[in-house]
């Protein structure tokens, strides 16, 4: 009789091959989810900023394409928007000017001006224009309702460079204060298009730096803004980034600095345009 008792289950062996072999998969898998979320976030950065960068070019479009605007087309620039002094950081408003520069100790920006289309018009803070009968198509409103507003960058107090922001705020108030409209700006660059002081001259016969800019520069024609936009930190593979070098290759020592040291493998995006002031518009 045969009393041999046959051995079931696994052996030692095959447990091993197949803990091997269920180890490799783990990693595999594990490595495809890895470089699945690296992309995601990769993906999220890069989506971030372009919303941002987007977000903020309309924001100034609007507006910028707002200056000038009078409801009456017959009324003459000089009398629609006469000489204002210099106030709330904007500088002096030349008359028949409808834009601006900064106080260039305040910081980077512009300010604007602008009639308002109906009564009661809402400015970037959400602050309403004086009423006016706006039932005539082609009337001219009080010169209390002209909207002015100013437009400033303000980059981050500390290394955190996504912290930068750009800010509005609405002269028409009695207390007026800057508000964010986008956050997430590393840096901006601001020229304004000149001419000459003849406001009906619509030609630009160059481009200043918004901090060069003064009144003997010649009247403002058109608005030059570059924004670049940052992610935060961590979310590039390599040391190099080409938008960064770029940025950098024209920056002021100040900027390139503290951009440089803010690095720390952030993703950016650049936005870029140029606005010709409304009632100097060919």
């Amino acid at each position: 009789m045969n009393t041999v008792k046959r051995q079931l289950g696994l052996s030692l062996i095959e447990l091993l091959i197949a803990l091997a072999i269920s180890s490799l998969m783990i990693l595999g898998i594990t490595q495809v989810y890895i470089d699945n979320k690296r992309n995601y976030v990769f993906q999220q950065s890069q989506a971030g900023n372009l919303e941002n960068g987007r977000f903020a070019s309309l924001m100034l479009n609007e507006y910028l394409g707002k200056a000038g605007y009078r409801r009456d087309p017959v009324i003459l620039v000089e009398e629609a928007f006469p000489r204002q002094d210099a106030d709330g950081d904007c500088m002096a408003f030349s008359a028949g000017h409808s834009i601006t520069g900064l106080d260039p100790d305040v910081g980077r920006g512009f300010c604007i001006r602008y009639q308002p289309k109906t009564s009661g018009e809402l400015d970037c803070q959400g602050a309403a224009s004086e009423d006016f009968d706006d039932t005539e198509a082609f009337s001219s409103p009080p010169r209390a309702s002209t909207l002015i507003l100013a437009f400033k960058y303000e980059p981050s107090a500390d290394s955190d460079v996504p912290s930068g922001r750009l800010l509005c705020k609405s002269l028409n108030v009695s207390s007026p204060q800057y508000g964010e409209l986008v956050r997430g700006v590393a840096d901006m660059r601001l020229e304004f298009g000149v001419g000459n002081s003849d406001v009906l001259e619509k030609e630009v016969s160059g481009y200043v730096p918004q901090a060069n800019w003064t009144a003997a520069s010649g009247s403002i024609r058109s608005v030059r803004y570059s924004l670049l936009m940052a992610s935060r930190s961590g979310q590039r593979d390599s040391d190099d980034s080409k938008i960064l070098d770029d940025w950098l290759a024209t920056a002021v020592d100040g900027d390139k600095t503290r951009l440089q040291n803010a690095d720390k493998r952030r993703l950016y995006q650049v936005t870029s345009s140029t606005q010709t002031v409304r009632n100097l518009m060919p």
